[in-house]
C-alpha cells in the first residue's frame, strides 16, 4: 500500500540556510492515499515505497533542488543588481502540511521588484482543483491527497528597456497516482530588441534539443498559446518555452533532468540581456508605456493564469501568489500607439508571434 508523507521542516532562521528534509507520516492523509491506491493508483513498484510518480527519496531530492536553485538565483540577482537585497519570508502551512520561502527585492538598480519563491505543499484536492486537472486529462478526484513542490520567479525591471522575466519549475503528484512536471521561461519586453529575443529563444532551444531532439518547437508554441490574452487579442510577451503535465519525454524517459536544466538556465538566459540594457537612458514617455504594458501583464495573471487561479481558490497563501504582480501599473483608456513607433512595432509582434530562431 502507499503511505502519504508530509514535510516537517525545522525552518532555520538564519538567511541562506536550507531547511532539512524531514518526512513524517501524515495520518490524516493515509486513508485518502489508501483509497486512491485501491481504485487503481500506482503505489508500490520498483525501488521501494512510492508516493505516486516519485519515490519518497526522489521527492526529497526534488525538494532540495528547488531550495538550492532558489538560493543560487538570489545570490546571482543580488550581485548583478548591486543595490537591492532580498528579504526572506518563511511560512508554514497548518497541521504540518508544508512550507514556503518567499523572497522579494524592492527598489533595486535593475529590478523595481523581483520575487523568487519556493513552496512545498501537501494537501487534499478540492472539487474545483480536481475538476481543473481532470479537464486536462489527469486522473484526479475531489478528496485525493497531493504533493507539490515548485520554484518560481518574476523579475520586474525598473527600466522600460529591460524586459520582465518570468520562469518556474514545478512537480505535482496525486498521491498513489502519477506525477508530472511543469515549467518554462518567458520574456516580456516593453521595447523590442530583436537580438535579445533571438538570444533568449536560442538559449532554450539549445536546452530543449540537448534533452529531447525536435522538442523546442512544441514547447515554444505551447508558450505562445498559453500566454495569450483573448480579451486583447495579443500575447503577453515574446514567449520562450512552456510545458505542463509532463510525465515523460517523447522517448519515454523521465523529464527530471530536462526540467532541472531549464531551471539552471534561468539566470544565464536572462542576466546578459538585463546587464546589456540596464544603463540605457529612457524617457518619461517610455516609462509611462512600461506601466501601461504592465497592466496587460496583470490582466493575464488574474484572468487566465492557471497557477494564480489555483493559488487564489482559498487554499493557497494569497500574499505569496500575488507577489508576482508588478509594483506599479497604469491603465489608460484606448492606449493605442501610433503606427511607425517602437511601441506600435511591439504590439504588432505581440499580436503575431515570431519564430525567433
Amino acid at each position: 500500500s502507499t503511505t502519504a508523507f508530509t514535510v516537517s521542516p525545522s525552518l532555520a532562521k538564519s538567511p541562506g540556510t536550507l531547511p532539512p528534509r524531514l518526512y513524517a507520516p501524515a495520518p490524516a492523509l493515509i486513508g485518502l492515499s489508501l483509497r486512491r491506491n485501491a481504485r487503481g493508483g500506482h503505489g508500490g513498484g520498483r525501488g521501494g515505497l512510492r508516493l505516486g510518480g516519485l519515490r519518497c527519496s526522489e521527492q526529497g531530492d526534488w525538494e532540495q533542488f528547488v531550495l538550492e536553485i532558489q538560493a543560487k538565483i538570489i545570490a546571482q540577482a543580488e550581485e548583478a543588481d548591486g543595490k537591492g537585497k532580498f528579504i526572506e519570508d518563511r511560512w508554514e502551512r497548518p497541521n504540518n502540511t508544508g512550507y514556503g520561502i518567499t523572497r522579494v527585492m524592492e527598489g533595486g538598480n535593475i529590478w523595481e521588484k523581483a520575487a523568487c519563491s519556493v513552496s512545498v505543499v501537501r494537501g487534499v484536492l478540492s472539487k474545483e482543483r480536481a475538476a481543473a486537472m481532470s479537464s486536462r486529462g489527469r486522473d484526479a478526484s475531489e478528496g485525493d491527497a497531493y504533493f507539490a513542490a515548485a520554484c518560481s520567479l518574476v523579475f520586474h525591471s525598473a527600466s522600460p528597456v529591460v524586459p520582465t522575466f518570468r520562469s518556474d519549475v514545478r512537480y505535482f503528484e496525486v498521491v498513489g497516482g502519477d506525477g508530472w512536471y511543469g515549467g518554462g521561461a518567458d520574456l516580456t519586453p516593453y521595447y523590442l530588441y530583436d537580438e535579445d529575443a533571438t538570444s533568449f529563444h536560442q538559449f532554450y532551444k539549445d536546452v530543449c534539443e540537448k534533452h529531447e531532439k525536435g522538442s523546442f518547437a512544441k514547447y515554444k508554441k505551447w508558450c505562445d498559446d498559453y500566454f495569450y490574452i483573448p480579451a486583447r487579442h495579443e500575447h503577453r510577451g515574446v514567449g520562450g518555452i512552456f510545458f505542463d503535465d509532463l510525465a515523460a519525454l517523447s522517448d519515454g524517459s523521465s523529464p527530471v533532468e530536462f526540467v532541472k536544466s531549464v531551471a539552471e538556465g534561468f539566470m544565464p538566459s536572462y542576466l546578459p540581456i538585463a546587464n546589456k540594457r540596464k544603463q540605457q537612458a529612457f524617457s518619461s514617455e517610455q516609462r509611462d508605456w512600461q506601466l501601461i504594458r504592465r497592466g496587460r501583464y496583470l490582466e493575464f495573471n488574474l484572468l487566465y493564469d492557471r497557477g494564480v487561479r489555483f493559488g487564489l481558490d482559498g487554499q493557497g497563501r494569497t500574499e505569496s501568489v500575488m507577489v508576482s504582480a508588478p509594483p506599479l501599473i497604469a491603465w489608460k483608456y484606448r492606449a493605442e500607439p501610433e503606427e511607425g513607433t517602437e511601441e506600435h512595432r511591439l504590439v504588432e509582434v505581440l499580436a503575431n508571434p515570431r519564430e525567433w530562431v
